[in-house]
């Protein structure tokens, strides 16, 4: 069958409706859901993401229809795109090579120093696809999840934390995480993420003290439209500084990202980890995480980046 004729250009607010529609569709499809259209539930990921950064959000269309989107998301030095979807009934039709073809420009003009995805490994359509743009496969991508702990232990667990809403300043709270970033990898920074979480109301930002000091810190969202979903807390980035007492900073945070969810009411803590960052995973089975999905960092260049054993990371690229 002869593929059609793609055209890639911004994504509009007026394209959210059918976009979130399309993404549902095509991971509840391929996921083999009974209700295909049911996938995340009253979670989000294509408002919220174009909200953060409209410009780096793309749309396919044919015939003047949306059916396909990517959004690229820049973490400072450090780039990663999706989700990419794509109407099931064009599927392998060209529209994600279309797609990517308009994604890889994105990566060079921010001049992101690594740039990478999160995918399916038991799919090999899309481990050669990524593939074809120079993507290689690192280690396994854990997204893990537990009830969170008993607000008073978990209390007891973290020691000082605070949240970046009870901080008058948002930008300087934006300041003391990126010492904790660009410690962890250089350039790293995800200031866009807890500027949108605050502005957005998709949850906050935790963070733990030492020394008077941020050690460390949990873009955290919680409820509907956020990523997490009703009942859930979602870390969508955490991190601690790096080096000697790391195992215990990382600890803390855990327990502050709980006590946090507790009292929001959540019934579920979710967070993702690479496994090539051991001592994290290791810190989050020992606190009763389990796997809920499996998934697959894809890199480029072709090296860890921040998804090795020095970091103490909490993220998925999802």
């Amino acid at each position: 069958m002869t593929k059609p004729d793609v055209t890639i250009r911004p994504l509009q607010e007026a394209d959210l409706d059918d976009a979130d529609r399309i993404m549902r569709l095509a991971f509840g499809t391929f996921l083999g859901l009974p209700d295909p259209g049911s996938f995340m539930g009253d979670a989000d990921y294509v408002r919220s993401r174009w909200a953060a950064d409209p410009d780096s959000a793309l749309a396919a269309e044919v015939d003047g229809r949306l059916v396909g989107t990517n959004f690229v998301t820049r973490w400072g030095s450090v780039g990663f795109f999706g989700p990419l979807t794509v109407d099931p009934s064009l599927w392998d039709k060209g529209v994600a090579r279309a797609l990517l073809n308009e994604t890889m420009p994105i990566f060079a003009q921010w001049g992101v120093s690594h740039a990478g995805l999160f995918t399916f490994p038991q799919s090999p359509k899309h481990l050669a696809l990524y593939q074809s743009f120079g993507f290689l496969p690192h280690f396994l991508t854990s997204v893990l999840a537990r009830p969170p702990a008993a607000l008073d232990d978990a209390e007891s667990a973290a020691g000082d934390w605070s949240a970046a809403s009870q901080t008058p300043e948002l930008e300087q709270v934006i300041a003391w995480c990126g010492r904790v970033t660009d410690e962890t990898y250089p350039g790293l920074d995800v200031a866009r993420e807890i500027r949108a979480t605050a502005t957005q109301k998709l949850g906050d930002t935790v963070l733990i003290f030492g020394d008077g000091e941020i050690d460390g810190f949990a873009v955290c969202h919680s409820g509907t439209g956020s990523e997490a979903g009703t009942g859930t807390c979602f870390i969508k980035f955490g991190a601690v500084l790096p080096g000697p007492g790391a195992p215990v900073r990382f600890a803390r945070l855990v327990a502050a990202c709980e006590a946090f969810a507790a009292g929001q009411g959540a019934q579920a803590m979710v967070a993702g980890v690479s496994t090539g960052r051991r001592g994290a995973y290791q810190i989050l089975l020992e606190r009763g995480y389990k796997a809920q999905l499996v998934g697959v960092t894809m890199h480029l260049p072709d090296q860890s980046a921040y998804h090795n054993a020095s970091a103490w990371v909490i993220d998925d690229w999802r």
